[in-house]
């Protein structure tokens, strides 16, 4: 499924850019109609597509719900973006940021724009 859903996880990352902050893979998948599944793996199968098919995004703006990447590029554009960085369990490096550069959605922003774009889709076959 992760075909399918890659486009939507892409699309996720880009609000992601445009508002310069950072979410968890629970926080993406769900805004994205998914969820993240056992240890994150649906994202990270999602990232693995959008790294190869859009390597312009910014995959690196979302990690695993307990804040923590594996140590190396991941860690390392995080930490150049401005977060926090420090070593954890063995391979793993902890994320720290200020929770306005985290991002969150509530479900009636979801509604909201799912509305927005549909009155939009309505007023283009006018």
């Amino acid at each position: 499924m992760a075909s399918t859903r890659a486009p939507a996880v892409a699309e996720v990352l880009w609000e992601l850019k445009r508002a310069d902050k950072v979410a968890t893979y629970s926080t993406v998948a769900n805004r994205a109609g998914f969820t993240a599944g056992a240890n994150g793996r649906a994202m990270l199968t999602c990232l693995k597509t959008i790294r190869r098919d859009w390597p312009h995004l910014q995959w690196w703006r979302a990690f695993r719900d307990d804040h923590t990447v594996v140590a190396g590029e991941h860690a390392e554009e995080l930490a150049e973006w401005g977060a926090t960085t420090t070593p954890a369990e063995e391979d793993r490096v902890s994320i720290q940021v200020d929770d306005d550069k985290l991002m969150t959605w509530d479900e009636n922003e979801a509604e909201v724009s799912t509305s927005e774009e549909e009155a939009e889709d309505a007023g283009e076959e006018e």
